[in-house]
């Protein structure tokens, strides 16, 4: 895996490549990020070269505009998120396997604490991009290096002073896929004890209905297992609802990548195979508090 030889997360890259992209490539924009295309560095010709039908993996996200669109719109969702919170009160939010996100470097509050969590190899790289690309780290940003399948977040997350108590909204996105079930099902148990309003914002796949749209799923998850990041975790809309209840999630809104797109682009994209799906669900307390 690209990981373990020093290198970042090939789905990072890969992600990244696709923002910044679309920074270029679509009009409307569903998602302005004045950062990603710095951040990656490279010129809007190297990523117009890039997006071109190729096989390689970095590309991917890129060409494909769906796929694009959706990164687009999931990072969309989670930021209106954010900002929803933040106006009710929230002070900090945890972005679960950061990647080459760039919130914590356009966020302009200085009273709102921002916590990178990821793999430590992407976090260093990310690092160096920062440097090489001259944007500051904000004295509002801490990172926090995790291995969400091997090290326990609570203990990432507190001794980088992140408050167990306060209130805190999460925003996970491109990550529930590559792990297992179960460690899914922990990180969604650890959010739900953060004190309250707490929000999470994730995405997930779902398992395909059709022969057809198996094929598509198969064919994606090898070349994903090629890259080195297979893909291990599947749920349902009533079985991920279901697990959210259980854990006292109250509010769970939950969009097909087709209609989160067209919320904001007021058309639709054509997936091949059974789309992902985007949702944010939060545990609010009662009014009687």
């Amino acid at each position: 895996m690209n990981m373990e030889n020093g290198g970042p997360s090939r789905t990072a890259l890969a992600t990244a490549y696709a923002r910044a992209y679309h920074q270029i490539a679509d009009r409307p924009q569903i998602f302005t990020d004045p950062l990603a295309v710095r951040l990656l560095g490279v010129t809007a010709e190297e990523l117009t070269k890039l997006a071109t039908p190729t096989t390689d993996h970095l590309g991917a996200g890129a060409i494909d505009q769906p796929r694009r669109l959706f990164f687009a719109a999931r990072a969309r969702f989670a930021e209106d998120a954010v900002a929803a919170a933040i106006a009710d009160g929230v002070r900090q939010v945890v972005i679960l396997g950061a990647g080459l996100d760039t919130f914590a470097y356009r966020n302009p509050r200085p009273d709102l604490r921002v916590f990178e969590v990821d793999h430590p190899a992407t976090q260093a790289w990310k690092r160096e991009r920062l440097a090489s690309a001259g944007i500051d780290r904000p004295e509002t940003l801490t990172f926090v290096p995790v291995d969400f399948e091997t090290q326990p977040l609570a203990t990432g997350l507190e001794s980088a002073g992140f408050k167990r108590t306060d209130p805190a909204v999460f925003v996970w996105l491109g990550v529930v896929f590559y792990l297992t079930a179960n460690a899914a099902h922990a990180t969604l148990e650890y959010i739900a004890g953060q004190a309250q309003p707490v929000e999470v914002v994730f995405d997930y796949l779902q398992p395909a209905a059709t022969d057809e749209d198996r094929a598509h799923q198969r064919a994606r998850a090898d070349r994903l297992a090629g890259a080195g990041e297979p893909l291990f975790s599947y749920f349902t809309t009533d079985d991920i609802a279901a697990q959210l209840h259980a854990l006292g999630f109250t509010g769970i809104e939950d969009h097909s990548a087709p209609d989160l797109i067209a919320g904001y682009l007021h058309g639709s994209a054509g997936f091949e195979g059974e789309p992902p799906r985007a949702l944010r669900a939060s545990r609010i307390l009662h009014a009687s508090r």
